[in-house]
């Protein structure tokens, strides 16, 4: 199962999430990811210890950096710099989420390696993109994808505090939609010849992901209000509480098309006729007493009993689950979710990546890397014999 990669060279330098996240997902997708460290190593690979785990184990890290190899070069200095060329020139993919200033002084900025190899794609992913008087500024998805986008607050209920965004929200999305344009780059090279600069920055990610508002309110002048449980319009489209406390919800967004269905699921077919909820209009008006009226029949029975009634009736439905319920989900094992990484003489049980190829299959090929781990296998790759190798490790260019 080589992917529908098998072929293409990428050099990732890349820290934490965003840029890793891309380069993992190509190297899910069959490429030959090189990831280049330094000497200190991604500072990623102290999550565990950060989440104050001890095992030897670091799953957020191993999700976006499995199947790479990892060689470590101190590309501040002109040795290591020119080794980093090197690899880059001979690469069909240069990914980074490095800020653009730093690039810079590297040498490393698109303008001086397109001109070093006109064929490279470069991929970017940067905090708020690569113009404005704030290229360079600091992010984190925290900060340029869940807050400043307006995701945060879009989902802040009135009179309480923002929600925090779990780990690598806005990193995982902006990191596929780079693997997607880089993908993309490489069919326009495949026909013109020429690389190109792909970016996405964590910002504009988080605009697309609450386009629906912001289109709106660019459109209209107006901004979509935010509904809770107690106040939002349409009752079909709503969360509720079983018997047990757990919560679901419902998914009628046509609700005149699913409002009878969920009467007769509930028990009250009267209601499709009663004037007060026979149309969306009227049951907007008198939404105070509909939404109580349902919370008290659906806290009757538990979530597994209410699903068969919801089901009869085709009711749209889906369950909120903790974490342990997904990983006991079986349509979530069956959909592909999970994945099987070779991990010495057995395999280690991960999240898959999001995108399955039928007619190329695809498949993790190798745990992450240890740091520089392939250091020597890849200099060898670039022609230094075995004393080439010592001397850079003596200087500590490599390590």
């Amino acid at each position: 199962m080589s992917g529908p990669l098998d072929g293409i060279r990428v050099v990732e330098l890349g820290v934490w999430v965003a840029g890793p996240a891309a380069g993992g997902i190509l190297a899910d997708w069959g490429a030959d990811v090189i990831k280049i460290e330094p000497p200190s190593g991604d500072p990623a690979r102290g999550f565990l210890a950060m989440l104050g785990g001890d095992l030897p184990f670091n799953p957020p890290f191993e999700l976006d950096n499995r199947s790479k190899r990892s060689i470590v070069v101190d590309a501040t200095r002109p040795d290591g710099q020119a080794i980093a060329l090197e690899l880059i020139e001979r690469a069909d993919v240069f990914l980074t989420n490095i800020r653009l200033d730093a690039l810079e002084r590297l040498g490393l900025d698109a303008a001086t390696l397109h001109a070093r190899r006109p064929g490279l794609v470069y991929g970017i992913i940067t905090g708020y993109g690569l113009e404005g008087p704030e290229r360079n500024r600091a992010a984190y998805d925290i900060g340029a994808f869940w807050s400043r986008s307006g995701i945060a607050h879009l989902l802040t209920a009135p009179g309480r505090e923002p929600p925090f965004q779990r780990g690598g929200m806005g990193d995982h999305g902006a990191g596929m939609a780079l693997a997607a344009g880089i993908c993309a780059a490489l069919v326009a090279r495949a026909r013109t010849g020429e690389g190109q600069v792909v970016a996405t920055s964590l910002l504009r990610h988080g605009m697309y992901t609450v386009g629906f508002d912001l289109n709106t309110a660019l459109r209209l002048g107006v901004s979509i209000g935010t509904s809770t449980h107690a106040t939002m319009a349409n009752p079909a489209i709503n969360c509720y509480q079983d018997a047990d406390g757990r919560w679901f919800w419902l998914i009628g967004l046509e609700g005149d098309r699913h409002w009878p269905d969920l009467c007769r699921a509930v028990g009250r077919p009267e209601w499709i006729e009663d004037e007060r909820f026979a149309t969306a209009a009227a049951r907007r008006a008198h939404i105070a007493e509909l939404i109580p009226a349902l919370d008290a029949i659906f806290a009757t029975r538990t979530r597994t009993d209410w699903g068969v009634e919801l089901d009869r009736e085709g009711m749209w439905w889906a369950p909120v689950q903790t974490t342990e319920e997904l990983l006991g989900d079986e349509q979530a094992w069956a959909g592909g979710g999970f994945v099987e990484v070779p991990d010495g003489d057995g395999t280690a049980t991960m999240i898959n990546s999001p995108v399955d190829y039928l007619g190329t299959p695809a498949a993790p090929r190798a745990m992450p890397p240890l740091l520089g781990q392939h250091t020597d296998e890849i200099l060898s790759e670039l022609g230094r014999d075995a004393d080439a190798i010592a001397a850079l490790r003596a200087s500590e260019v490599v390590i």
